[in-house]
């Protein structure tokens, strides 16, 4: 490998391979940071052959692991990008939500996040700057019933996204974030019930889920200089999910 990099967490499946694919296809280097060994062999098998790719398999919330994998991975290269995709979800009612659960989504979700990113600051400045996407979601913006978890951590991502953005502003690093809604990713079916599922698609204008490549494009755009002027962003992929109110014609009074 050569060149700088992208990092991108949970990048093994879903929305993060989408987005490593994409990066791929660009004839982009990326690393793949992903705690599911199996999904990761897959990805860099699936890989075309002259692919500048790797990957390494960690636990994102455990500081000494991010740091060994990315000074093993990069062996000096700098990064000009980070994808902090990573996470983990459940659908829990408030009353039934642990502390222990709450803990273990925060330190993915939110921990994970702070740790890879603080960890490729350094390698991001040796590059004279570069950008930082997190994905949060809808539920960090909306209190969607069973997300008090889950929602909880998407919200809290987004407020380090903005105080990210202000103190990085001058190491030339933009930092955004985006907000999916509905996705077809292995996650998400394994958290929507057959209810949810229902109630996601009745509630989103365009009443489907989105493919995982619709949020990736999202996700290389605020990475690209097209987005130069752009930073501490949330960024709404949801179908117009949050934008709807009264979804047909109301009788006159």
């Amino acid at each position: 490998m050569s060149g700088p990099l992208s990092v991108v967490t949970g990048g093994a499946s879903g929305i993060g391979r989408a987005v490593v694919d994409s990066l791929l296809r660009a004839g982009r280097p990326a690393l793949i940071l992903d705690r599911d060994a199996a999904a990761l062999d897959a990805a860099l098998a699936a890989a075309p052959p002259d692919a500048d790719l790797a990957g390494a398999a960690v636990d994102i919330s455990d500081a000494a692991q991010v740091a060994r994998a990315l000074e093993e991975a990069l062996d000096g290269r700098p990064v000009c990008a980070l994808v902090n995709n990573a996470g983990v979800a459940i659908e829990r009612p408030f009353r039934e939500t642990s502390v222990e659960l709450f803990r273990a989504m925060l330190d993915v979700n939110v921990l994970g996040a702070v740790i890879t990113a603080q960890t490729c600051l350094p390698l991001l400045e040796r590059n004279g700057g570069g950008a930082i996407v997190n994905v949060a979601s809808v539920s960090g913006l909306r209190g969607n019933y069973g997300r008090a978890a889950y929602g909880a951590s998407k919200g809290a991502l987004l407020t380090l996204t903005q105080v990210m953005a202000t103190e990085l502003a001058a190491e030339n690093i933009r930092v955004n974030a985006v907000c999916p809604g509905p996705v077809e990713t292995p996650l998400v079916k394994s958290v929507h019930t057959a209810s949810a599922t229902d109630q996601w698609r009745r509630l989103t204008p365009q009443g489907r889920y989105a493919a995982p490549q619709e949020i990736a494009d999202a996700i290389l755009w605020l990475l690209s200089e097209q987005a130069s002027f752009v930073t501490g962003a949330a960024l709404a992929v949801d179908g117009g999910f949050l934008s709807a109110g009264l979804r047909g014609a109301v009788d006159a009074a």
